[in-house]
């Protein structure tokens, strides 16, 4: 019979009516609170990070195949053959091997072991750039043309489109259809079947052509949205007079994003002739993707600044229940028990608080996740942070994490204070009462 862990479960069920009562019940309050808030925070910090990354490799695919001497300051295309030994039959490799560092705490080891990526390469599609402005009645508006073709994979495009349809893209000639974002159909009162006049200038001329709205999308990206709309690629070729077989470059879309620095490497060596260059889009927009970085760092603080707030409560109510029964403890001694086996009570005790604490900090935390989940109930500015609502992204080996790591960390903080034990005299205990 484990005799600390039996007198554990009646100390713990016979404690409610006294001083230690209310303690317990505290500390149970700050084991739950602190799960609660590390639950949501890892749960809204990692929606962040995979909607956001999901909005952008989504507009952009995750790699660019471009010329050497693209113009990256106008961003303007510069002009490639469409007829490339690696298009479109790329998108049939299911995965490539690649030496991987092997690692000791922290420190790199002399030799690799050769592991196979978790994906492959998914999908590729032409694309090209030119620069203009839109001008209306009353308003004039600065924008880039993304021109894209039948190759164009529709499936997360759709999903951003908040008024009208896909863009037509004829066999027979160039659409004159444009798709514009919800930021640029706002400022220049735009709406689905309206014209207007795209100018921009082509070998030291102003030009102009003629464009009709057949759709508006909206990511939440405004730093993005408010710059480009797709158009037909042919129209750009013309506007741009390249030939049919020449493009601006062709995007990339992989299967796993943890590939993505294999494959741009990947691409770049194996695929790519000399006169072609390949980025990913990290690389490319290296500022959002600092942003999010950052917010792993948050994360750390907020899981550190809990995790201390419930070990600093599970000590305080561990000392009380600790003093408060003094007396039993000296019954115990004078009866032979072990300093170490009276000490095992209370860490029993401990653990029963901290596992109260646990279950319903996972109720709280868990259950406040679906709900905004399904209604939203954190709002947040879409200019600001991208997103119109707090994102959850939940994980159930992350939540499973958190409690196993919680009760490790407070458990383990929770043997120095136990030693008070050691220092109850069993004489003065008992003449005390």
């Amino acid at each position: 019979m484990n005799l600390p862990l039996f007198i554990a479960k009646k100390v713990a069920f016979t404690s409610g009516k006294s001083f230690s009562g209310l303690i317990i019940r505290i500390a149970v309050i700050a084991v739950a609170l602190s799960l609660t808030v590390m639950i949501v925070a890892t749960a809204v910090i990692s929606g962040f990070k995979n909607q956001i990354g999901e909005k952008i490799f989504g507009f952009w695919g995750h790699i660019h195949i471009t010329s050497t001497n693209i113009n990256r300051t106008t961003g303007e295309s510069v002009p490639i053959s469409k007829l490339q030994s690696f298009y479109p039959s790329i998108d049939t490799v299911q995965g490539v091997y690649y030496d991987e560092a092997r690692e000791i705490f922290g420190y790199e080891l002399p030799y690799t072991r050769q592991v196979k990526t978790k994906g492959g390469i998914r999908h590729i599609q032409v694309f090209a750039l030119k620069p203009g402005i839109i001008k209306t009645k009353d308003e004039i508006e600065g924008i880039v043309l993304k021109g894209i073709g039948q190759d164009f994979d529709w499936s997360f495009f759709d999903k951003y489109l908040v008024d009208g349809q896909r863009l037509s893209l004829p066999d027979t000639a160039a659409s004159n259809g444009i798709i514009i974002s919800w930021q640029t159909a706002n400022r220049l009162k735009l709406k689905t079947g309206d014209k207007f006049i795209f100018h921009y200038v082509q070998d030291g001329d102003a030009l102009r052509r003629g464009f009709i709205v057949e759709g508006i999308y909206k990511t939440g990206l405004e730093e993005y949205d408010r710059k480009f709309a797709l158009v037909d690629i042919r129209k750009v070729q013309q506007l741009l007079n390249w030939s049919e077989d020449q493009v601006g470059g062709f995007e990339v879309f992989i299967d796993d994003l943890s590939d993505l620095e294999v494959f741009t490497d990947y691409i770049y060596m194996e695929e790519l002739p000399g006169e072609l260059y390949c980025e990913n889009i990290r690389e490319k927009f290296p500022a959002i993707f600092e942003w999010l970085a950052l917010q792993d760092i948050n994360e750390v603080v907020i899981l550190v600044l809990m995790v201390i707030v419930g070990l600093i409560n599970m000590i305080t109510a561990l000392m009380i229940l600790i003093l408060e029964r003094t007396n039993m403890i000296g019954a115990l001694k004078a009866l032979g028990q072990t300093n170490w086996g009276i000490r095992k009570i209370f860490l029993y005790h401990s653990a029963y608080i901290i596992g109260l604490g646990l279950f319903w900090g996972n109720l709280f935390g868990i259950g406040f996740c679906l709900l905004q989940q399904k209604y939203g109930i954190i709002q947040l500015s879409e200019e600001n942070y991208y997103l119109p609502a707090a994102p959850i992204e939940l994980d159930f080996w992350a939540i499973l994490g958190l409690n196993l790591g919680a009760l490790a960390i407070i458990m383990l903080f929770l043997i120095v204070p136990s030693w008070l034990v050691s220092k109850i005299s069993p004489v003065k205990a008992i003449r005390f009462k």
